[in-house]
């Protein structure tokens, strides 16, 4: 799960998936990051975390790093935010394995749409609680592919 700074969308998609995939025991490693190194360490945004418990998936424990080119080697699946993020990511790719890897979250819930998850850093509580709904619909659609539903 990629984002800019891993401090709002990309931990919480983190955190559902994580959740979903405990919840099913299914054996998956899920970790997000960001495209910037700039909240390196920290924990994800405060609202977000508050969000997050509110509704059911807390995501306190979990601290921003920056994506590195090793990550194309670790996992199979690299679900990028928006297109900024994903042009970030596909620039680190070594070959075309790497940018196969390199998917739009929402095209999960919203085929070939290639819709983005709205950063809500620099809006409301409502921008978090729409985007905890859409990344909760997007990781539901994941859990059903790895489940075969």
């Amino acid at each position: 799960m990629v984002c800019l700074g891993n401090i709002c969308r990309s931990p919480l998609a983190d955190g559902l998936l994580r959740k979903k995939v405990s919840e099913n025991d299914l054996s998956i490693v899920v970790d997000s990051a960001g495209t910037s190194g700039f909240h390196a360490g920290e924990a994800p945004d405060r609202r977000m975390r508050a969000t997050a418990k509110e509704l059911g998936c807390p995501i306190d424990n979990l601290r921003s790093r920056k994506f590195i080119v090793n990550d194309f080697d670790t996992f199979d699946v690299i679900y990028v935010m928006d297109k900024s993020n994903r042009s970030n990511v596909l620039s680190l790719a070594r070959n075309k394995e790497d940018e196969s890897k390199v998917k739009m979250i929402l095209n999960e819930s919203n085929p070939s749409m290639d819709l983005e998850v709205p950063d809500p850093y620099y809006g409301g509580d409502q921008g978090f609680i729409d985007v905890f709904n859409l990344l909760d619909e997007a990781t539901n659609v994941i859990i059903s592919k790895i489940k075969g539903e």
